[in-house]
C-alpha cells in the first residue's frame, strides 16, 4: 500500500467512525457568535414565554384603542363618560356553558366601568400605553448614560473613573424613590416623555458599575493594546473595540431597567408624583381606585395584573438574554 493511500485511509474516517460520532453527540457545526446567541436565546423556555406575554401586552395595548396613526378595533374611548351599568361590574366571562358559566365574551364592558362611567377597559389600555412608553424611555436613556459613564471611568481610570463613579455612588445612596419623587413635582403636567427622560437621567448607576467592570478587564486585553500601539484615539478604542465586546451586559441592563422603571413609575404614579391627570397609567390608576378595593375591586386588580405582566415578561427576556450572552456558552450540540 502506497503512503498516499494510507494518507487517505487515515484522514477519511469510515461509515463506523461518522456514526460512532454522531451517536455520542459529538458532530459540532461552528457557527458565528450571533447564531449561538440567538440558538441560545429561541431556546430558553422562560424567554419565550416573556417574549409571547410581552408581544401580547404591546399588542393589546396599542390595537386596541389606538395610538397614533394606528386606529383601534375597540369601540370606546377612555375619556367618554356615562351611567355606570350594574353597578359597574365586568362583562368578561371566561367560564365555559357546560361549567356553569355564561361561556365566553366580552361584553359592552370587560374590564367594568369606574365611577363616572368611563369604559375600564379603554382606562387600562391608555395606561398601560403610558407606562410602556415611561418605561422604554427610562431604560434606554439609563442604559445609555450609564453604557457612557461607565465606559469612560473605567477605560480612562484616574481622576475620571474617581469623579464619576463618587456620583455613582452618591446617587446610589440616596433612594431613587425620593430623586424620581422630586423630579416627579419639578415637571408634574408636562407631559409623560419629559417625565420618562428625567427618569432615565437619575437611574444610570447601576448599569454604569457593570459597564465600568467589563471595560477594566477589556482595556488590558491584547487587542486593546495593539490598537494603542498604532496610535488609535481612546474615542475609537472604546466605541469600535471595547464597547461591542460589552453588547451583551448592554442589552440585558436594558430589559432590568426597564421592568424596574415600570415599577418605579408604578410607585411615583400611586404616590401622586408621576403621570397626572388628565392622562393616566397603571400606578396611576392603582392610586386612583385604591379605596375602591373592598367594595369595586376589578378597579384595582386589573391595573396590578398588567403591572404584573409587564414586569414578569421583560424579566423573563432579560434572563434569556443573560443566558444567550453567557460566553461559558460556547457551543451548541446538533
Amino acid at each position: 500500500m502506497t503512503d498516499t493511500k494510507r494518507a487517505a485511509q487515515t484522514a477519511e474516517p469510515g461509515p463506523d467512525q461518522k456514526t460512532a460520532a454522531d451517536a455520542q453527540g459529538m458532530n459540532i457545526v461552528a457557527r458565528s457568535q450571533g447564531q449561538l446567541v440567538r440558538r441560545r436565546f429561541f431556546r430558553h423556555k422562560g424567554a419565550m414565554i416573556g417574549l409571547v406575554l410581552f408581544v401580547l401586552v404591546v399588542g393589546l395595548a396599542v390595537t386596541s384603542i389606538g395610538a397614533g396613526p394606528i386606529p383601534g378595533w375597540w369601540d370606546k374611548d377612555p375619556t367618554t363618560t356615562g351611567t355606570a351599568l350594574n353597578g359597574g361590574r365586568p362583562t368578561l366571562s371566561v367560564i365555559p356553558g357546560f361549567l356553569g358559566g355564561g361561556g365566553f365574551h366580552l361584553g359592552e364592558h370587560p374590564f367594568g366601568q369606574d365611577n363616572i362611567g368611563r369604559d375600564y377597559f379603554a382606562l387600562t389600555m391608555r395606561g398601560a400605553q403610558v407606562s410602556l412608553v415611561i418605561a422604554l424611555l427610562v431604560g434606554l436613556i439609563a442604559t445609555f448614560v450609564g453604557t457612557v459613564i461607565g465606559a469612560a471611568a473605567g477605560y480612562f481610570r484616574g481622576w475620571t473613573e474617581s469623579s464619576l463613579m463618587r456620583t455613582s455612588d452618591v446617587l446610589i445612596a440616596v433612594p431613587t424613590l425620593l430623586i424620581a419623587g422630586l423630579i416627579g413635582t419639578m415637571i408634574a403636567g408636562k407631559g409623560i416623555v419629559l417625565f420618562g427622560v428625567f427618569l432615565g437621567l437619575v437611574t444610570w448607576m447601576q448599569t454604569a458599575r457593570l459597564v465600568r467592570g467589563e471595560v477594566l478587564s477589556l482595556r488590558e486585553k491584547e487587542f486593546v493594546e495593539a490598537a494603542r500601539s498604532v496610535g488609535t484615539s481612546s474615542k475609537r478604542i472604546i466605541f469600535k473595540h471595547i464597547l461591542p465586546n460589552t453588547i451583551g451586559i448592554i442589552i440585558v441592563s436594558v430589559t432590568l431597567a426597564i421592568a424596574s422603571a415600570v415599577l418605579l413609575e408604578t410607585g411615583l404614579s400611586f404616590v401622586g408624583l408621576g403621570v397626572q391627570p388628565p392622562d393616566t397609567s397603571l400606578g396611576r390608576l392603582i392610586s386612583d381606585y385604591q379605596t375602591a378595593l373592598g367594595t369595586r375591586p376589578w378597579l384595582f386588580y386589573w391595573p396590578g395584573v398588567f403591572i404584573i405582566l409587564i414586569a414578569l415578561s421583560v424579566n423573563f427576556i432579560g434572563d434569556g438574554l443573560r443566558d444567550a450572552f453567557d460566553p461559558r456558552q460556547n457551543r451548541v450540540r446538533d
